[in-house]
């Protein structure tokens, strides 16, 4: 008898501490990965899929239009974002927000879009662990949404009284979901989120059963915990779905219908979840985050007829 109640005592010590090994491993599989970060690798990687955008960046950096800056975050965090003036003045403004393991660099061919071809002044901030800001780790949109809203502020001030989308991209497409279900100032107009997933829980549970073949339990509850303890927000609370409810405001949702990475179900119910106003594009045969790259005209298209309905000229 008191062999068996040892080995149940060492199997429980050992499942233990595999699922707190575990949920380290899993913490830090998606939240601090290795990705590089530099303006150079990040420019090269845009030339290469956008080729326009060299000739626009060049154009840019002739007369010095191309900006970059830096703050402390309430956290006291130094942040980097870019921004550019439109063409003419006007108060139309866009603050692009990129996705996971990008940097506001790769969001450029989205600021070519609203800066040159719709003549909006933008701010494309760099999110924690990103590009040139600080972080302790990837917040998944979390608290980066708070970020995001400081820097919609900073866009409002230096374009004076502006009209402002904000517009995302994956993971910062959840963002500008978290973004929308807060309180938010008169200035902003309306948002529009590409290929966001509903949650951190859902999205994560995806990615463990996908490329682990592991299920929920308990390994997303525990690395969850330890995400809360760790950077000060768990996985469920970290929900574009259930901030999307609290938005008052109009949203434009995109998703490719072949993406595999936040599979293209998510967005019915984010879609649903928004009261009116809203409007939905699910872009035939685009992958994951490839929606303007494979429709650049019609996507523009799409976003313009959206944003004119709010952003007056």
């Amino acid at each position: 008898m008191k062999k068996r109640i040892t080995g149940i005592i060492i199997t429980l010590l050992l499942l233990t501490t595999i699922i707190i090994g575990g949920s380290f491993y899993m913490l830090s599989f998606s939240l601090k990965p290795d990705f590089p970060k530099d303006e150079a690798s990040a420019y090269k990687d845009m030339f290469s899929t956008y080729p326009f955008l060299e000739q626009w960046v060049d154009s840019l950096n002739a007369v010095s239009a191309l900006k970059g800056m830096s703050i402390l975050n309430k956290d006291g965090r130094h942040l980097n974002a870019y921004y550019i003036a439109a063409p003419q003045a006007t108060d139309k403004t866009a603050v692009i927000v990129h996705g996971y393991t990008d940097s506001a660099i790769r969001m450029l061919m989205i600021g070519y879009m609203y800066n040159h071809d719709l003549g909006y002044n933008i701010l494309l901030p760099d999110l924690q662990y990103h590009g040139f800001s600080d972080g302790t780790a990837i917040q998944m949109g979390w608290k980066d949404r708070l970020d995001v809203l400081e820097w919609m502020d900073i866009a409002n001030d230096l374009y004076d009284n502006t009209q402002m989308v904000v517009h995302g991209i994956s993971m910062g497409a959840a963002t500008t979901m978290m973004v929308s279900g807060e309180e938010l100032p008169p200035y902003v107009k309306c948002f529009v989120e590409d290929c966001g997933y509903t949650s951190v829980w859902d999205q994560f549970s995806k990615e463990l059963k996908e490329q682990f073949g592991i299920p929920a339990f308990p390994l997303m509850y525990t690395a969850s915990w330890l995400c809360d303890v760790k950077y000060g927000w768990d996985f469920k609370e970290a929900s574009a779905i259930e901030q999307v409810k609290k938005c008052q405001l109009p949203m434009f949702f995109i998703h490719g219908d072949a993406d595999g990475y936040v599979p293209t179900r998510m967005v019915y119910p984010l879609y649903e979840a928004k009261s009116n106003p809203k409007e939905l594009w699910v872009v035939p045969g685009a992958a994951h985050a490839v929606s303007y790259r494979d429709n650049p005209q019609e996507y523009t298209t799409r976003v313009k007829s959206f944003v004119d309905k709010y952003i007056l000229n």
